[in-house]
């Protein structure tokens, strides 16, 4: 067995919601790594939760938004180049439901805005990696599987 096939590596799985209200997205302005920066709701799949409760915890958590998710858009992979961390990120597509106005944000979430998708394409220089822009095309694209493609058992 060589040194490479020894060692155990995993990516970090996350989620991601695209929120959508009258044709504008949800959208998390939030400090990482230093900078402000521009993304959708989302963050890492916790133990002993599924992936479908992880986007709808984390789009709360970072917007005060109750969701109800109604697709599945995709897996992406991405290898973030400064740290060479890999991510698989599961994508979704939600309604809102009801915003709590007092609900404490998670830490380094400045705001949550509405914004159109040229908004969202003339901030690119903000987003906070390239799955952004992506996960916002192919959802524009009509891109959506039934929740019914995932299995959490």
């Amino acid at each position: 067995m060589s040194n490479s096939a020894a060692k155990f590596w995993q990516p970090d799985v996350t989620v991601a919601t695209v929120v959508v209200r009258d044709g504008l997205l949800l959208m998390v302005e939030e400090n990482a790594a230093g900078s402000v920066v521009l993304n959708q709701p989302a963050g890492h799949l916790e133990p002993d939760e599924s992936i479908f409760q992880a986007a709808v915890r984390e789009t709360l958590e970072e917007t005060g938004w109750h969701v109800e998710l109604t697709h599945f858009i995709g897996a992406y992979q991405w290898k973030a180049p400064e740290n060479g961390q890999h991510y698989l990120r599961m994508a979704f597509s939600a309604k809102p439901l009801h915003f709590e106005e007092n609900y404490q944000l998670d830490d380094g979430i400045i705001a949550a805005h509405w914004l159109s998708p040229s908004e969202i394409s003339d901030k690119r220089s903000m987003h906070r990696s390239p799955l952004v822009w992506k996960l916002v095309e192919d959802y524009l694209a009509g891109q959506r599987y039934p929740l019914q493609a995932i299995h959490a058992l």
